[in-house]
């Protein structure tokens, strides 16, 4: 059996013809010609991302932006199988905001508080963790870590000037003053919450965790120095004595993860190998699997921003083991272990990501 290939850091990516790893190169071609054709409409390119965000967001409260935003880089993306680069298009190299893509960025994190023993369970308490007033009240000394991550927690307060019911309000009337639901039993997708776990990460770490993610992900997997991750102006914290900003899970009013999208393949392919790095366990195969479990009252979401392809659900020409890190834009991580597989499509139209997977499936040979 042939050696599992790894690439080297940075741009050291063995690159092989379509052909050489059992795909067709004109149906490749088509895939990208697909993507070209179906430019992001929620971050237009040539639009400002400042524009794009708030109008995206123009019906909700607490709607300013408090986190840094830059323009994005045209259409790009790679199709990496067995290990190798065999088609890339666009400014691979350049950084973009990936907004919320950086949950799963974040959510390694968590997993490498798992795996080093700092969290001891996910279906531990976070407030048995973290005492700095965020899960003091009857109704957040319920969440655990496992409700954090999968976005059921249901946590109430303000964060950084924002309140939870701001994000993504439904329905009529004032959210904030309807019940809210007990934890662990509704999912709802609130960044406000994932700045919270954010923050109670940094906690748990007592380190920046940019610097957790470099060190315990990133650097191993050769990843450049060129990412970077923001939080928002108003996000800083003391922690030992040292003022620390606590990241952004997003870039819902800015900031999150900025990042290549070379990076980006490293990360997934990561994950294809189920956390394991040449000779090195970077993430444990507990964490993966944790990860990856269905939601059960949203069975297409695992751990941030984990998207499942639960029943075919999300993308009905993938096998139901696929999955993919996605984001607004539409940014994706595609990770198909069926067809030993990763894709990286920067600046999709949300609705094309079906299509366009199966194209690029299309062109699977062997």
């Amino acid at each position: 059996m042939e050696r599992i290939y790894y690439p080297g850091p940075g741009r050291d990516w063995e690159r092989r013809k379509p052909a050489e790893a059992g795909m067709n190169e004109a149906a490749i071609l088509e895939a990208i010609r697909f993507h070209h054709e179906h430019d992001s409409i929620s971050v237009p390119y040539g639009v400002d991302a400042e524009t794009s965000i708030i109008s995206g967001r123009a019906g909700e409260p607490y709607n300013e932006l408090i986190g840094p935003v830059k323009q994005r880089e045209e259409v790009n993306g790679l199709i990496i199988r067995h290990g190798r680069i065999v088609a890339e298009w666009g400014p691979i190299d350049q950084i973009d905001m990936t907004f919320s893509v950086s949950k799963s960025y974040l959510s390694a994190t968590a997993g490498l508080a798992l795996d080093s023993g700092l969290i001891r369970c996910v279906h531990d308490r976070v407030a048995d963790y973290v005492q700095d007033g965020g899960f003091d009240s009857p109704h957040n000394a319920k969440i655990t870590w496992h409700m954090m991550l999968n976005q059921t927690s249901s946590w109430e307060g303000t964060l950084w000037g924002k309140p939870d019911w701001c994000d993504r309000p439904e329905g009529p009337g004032l959210p904030h003053e309807r019940a809210l639901p007990e934890p662990g039993t509704v999912w709802k997708y609130n960044d406000v919450r994932v700045n919270r776990l954010a923050l109670a990460l940094l906690r748990v770490w007592r380190r920046p965790l940019p610097l957790v993610l470099r060190e315990g992900v990133m650097d191993p997997i050769g990843a450049s120095h060129t990412w970077q991750w923001h939080g928002y102006d108003n996000s800083w914290v003391t922690v030992d004595g040292l003022r620390v900003q606590s990241v952004a899970g997003g870039a819902h009013w800015g900031g999150g993860m900025w990042i290549s999208t070379l990076d980006h393949a490293r990360f997934g392919y990561l994950h294809l190998r189920r956390g394991k790095w040449e000779e090195r366990r970077v993430l444990s195969e507990d964490w993966i699997n944790l990860a990856s479990t269905p939601t059960p009252v949203h069975p297409v979401y695992g751990y941030m921003n984990w998207y499942l392809n639960t029943g075919r659900e999300q993308l009905p020409a993938a096998s139901e083991t696929s999955f993919f890190h996605g984001g607004q834009g539409r940014n994706v991580v595609y990770v198909d272990f069926e067809h030993d597989l990763v894709v990286v499509a920067r600046w999709i139209e949300n609705s094309a990501l079906p299509e366009f997977i199966r194209l690029v499936l299309a062109a699977v040979r062997s």
